[in-house]
């Protein structure tokens, strides 16, 4: 079924939207919460979640890209899960250590306290994606999207982990520097 079918399921208040959603988005959004919190039944709990806040969602909202919509609501409630699980740990983890990673270029959600600074910050992110070669882009997103492990990013790339480390410190220092010339503070 395709995206504007099962969005319009939702607008219907059709419960088959829910099965439609799983059919077709459920491995997508498995797989972005299982990188995220690495246990089986949290993962399924966080994608019914993301059933249940996209009935929420629609209407009023329409996306306008079901499957990026999809994964980014299972996204951020995989990390509040996380979060409240590992609340007071440091380290340990893919989740916390993508995260550490990108702690030089992007402030923390509680140093971005209006709104329109994290849009602005969202838009510079965009934006530099945007300039990277789609490869290098690609293996951004793996590694900070959907925390794949390095590991998992050089075996999907027929690349060695080393070269994957690296190309990984070069982009964020690209985008350190993107951020620093915009005047974002870091």
């Amino acid at each position: 079924m395709d995206d504007s079918r099962i969005i319009d399921l939702y607008w219907d208040r059709n419960e088959q939207a829910l099965t439609e959603s799983d059919r077709k988005y459920g491995k997508l959004c498995r797989t972005v919460a299982m990188n995220i919190l690495r246990d089986k039944q949290d993962t399924e709990e966080c994608v019914n979640d993301t059933w249940l806040h996209a009935w929420n969602a629609m209407p009023p909202g329409k996306p306008e890209v079901l499957s990026a919509f999809l994964s980014r609501i299972t996204r951020n409630l995989a990390l509040d899960r996380y979060k409240a699980a590992h609340a007071g740990k440091r380290g340990g983890g893919q989740t916390a250590a993508a995260l550490e990673e990108l702690g030089d270029c992007i402030a923390s959600n509680e140093s971005v306290e209006q709104e329109m600074a994290y849009r602005e910050l969202t838009a510079l992110l965009d934006s530099f994606l945007r300039t990277l070669p789609e490869k290098e882009c690609c293996i951004f997103l793996r590694r900070y999207w959907y925390t794949d492990t390095t590991r998992e990013i050089a075996r999907r790339y027929g690349m060695p982990e080393g070269s994957v480390k690296s190309q990984l410190s070069r982009t964020r220092q690209k985008l350190k520097k993107v951020l620093e010339k915009e005047g974002v503070v870091l």
